[in-house]
């Protein structure tokens, strides 16, 4: 791949990452859906992809919350929605898919 190829590729991703997670994200008033983003981190030993959300409420991560559950301010216990890990499962395995075929076609 030239060098900036993976990285339109990644981009691609990024951006399909952000729509599975804003249409997966519960709403209530749509503030933690709208609030995703991804980045990508090149560094010497390789690039990743994060997907990263900055709805904050008094310091707390509001998708974090939702995801994993949470104690109100009347010690009522919201139990967690695990909406995260199914929305990017499909981005993941499109990723290893796509990186496995360039892998094997520049083998040949």
């Amino acid at each position: 791949m030239g060098d900036g190829d993976y990285l339109k590729g990644l981009e691609k991703f990024g951006e399909a990452g952000v729509e599975a997670l804003q249409a997966a994200t519960p709403v209530d008033t749509g503030k933690t859906a709208s609030s995703w983003s991804y980045s990508i981190e090149r560094t010497k030993n390789g690039v990743s992809i994060s997907w990263n959300n900055s709805n904050i409420n008094k310091g707390l991560n509001i998708a974090v919350l939702i995801q994993y559950g949470h104690a109100t301010g009347d010690g009522t216990y919201i139990e967690g929605v695990d909406y995260i890990n199914p929305s990017l499962r499909p981005i993941f395995a499109l990723i290893a898919k796509k990186a496995w075929e360039e892998v094997t076609r520049n083998a040949e």
